[in-house]
């Protein structure tokens, strides 16, 4: 049993992180010379800045997600002058980033674009860099088309954030508009069953999270040494 963590240790921990962070780019020669600020919170790295190349953004989340704590690694860094393209599904009244296009099936101040999600969404395809799937996933009986969608309209670099209760925590079930419970063992099953690549999956005792990057069908599939990391 996981026992989720108290305020004051999500507190000291991101302290932590922050001072690992600072440390990895003290020493990192990779790091060097990089426009790009980090902030923790609650375990989960917010990324600001800009770079040249999407294989600096992908080198910098991928160490990032090595520090031990990092629940997931959320951005909004400008790559090659162009601001990424965010995309908050079942956004209700609150947006993960201001600048993010809320998408909402009922209307509210935060909701740019009003879509049942569950029949499809109405982007072109591999039109957006960054999808947040937060506390939506659980009140879909069937989440497996939206997730297909959102591969669809991702770009090959793109990334969905996934947050969902954890199914042992009171959250899942306090709530009786949740209709499905996930754990992290999910998130390897959508990756099983889909094509999608996890550059981070974890779980705080609350929460699931999961950092997905769409991958070709054709592809091979991740190696059983990148997904020990995340899944037994």
């Amino acid at each position: 049993m996981i026992i989720p963590l108290s305020e004051r240790r999500l507190k000291t921990r991101d302290q932590f992180l922050e001072h690992a962070f600072g440390e990895m780019r003290k020493h990192d020669e990779r790091l060097r010379g990089l426009d790009i600020d980090v902030r923790f919170d609650r375990g989960v790295a917010h990324l600001t800045g800009e770079l040249d190349r999407p294989e600096e953004l992908a080198m910098v989340r991928a160490l990032i997600g090595t520090l031990d704590g990092v629940l997931g690694v959320w951005d909004r860094v400008r790559v090659g002058g162009r601001a990424p393209v965010v995309v908050d599904i079942g956004c209700g009244g609150q947006k993960q980033y201001p600048g993010n296009i809320g998408v909402d099936f009922r209307p509210t101040p935060q909701a740019d674009v009003l879509a049942d999600v569950s029949t499809g969404l109405p982007f072109a395809d591999r039109s957006v860099d960054r999808v947040f799937l937060v506390h939506i996933l659980e009140h879909l009986v069937d989440f497996l088309p939206l997730v297909d969608e959102v591969h669809r309209i991702l770009r090959p670099d793109g990334t969905a954030h996934v947050m969902s209760p954890w199914w042992r925590h009171v959250n899942a079930v306090a709530d009786p508009t949740h209709v499905r419970l996930l754990d992290v063992q999910t998130i390897k099953g959508i990756c099983d069953q889909r094509p999608w690549y996890p550059l981070h999956a974890a779980c705080d005792g609350a929460s699931v999270f999961a950092d997905l990057r769409p991958r070709s069908p054709a592809g091979p599939p991740p190696a059983d040494a990148h997904l020990a990391r995340f899944f037994d």
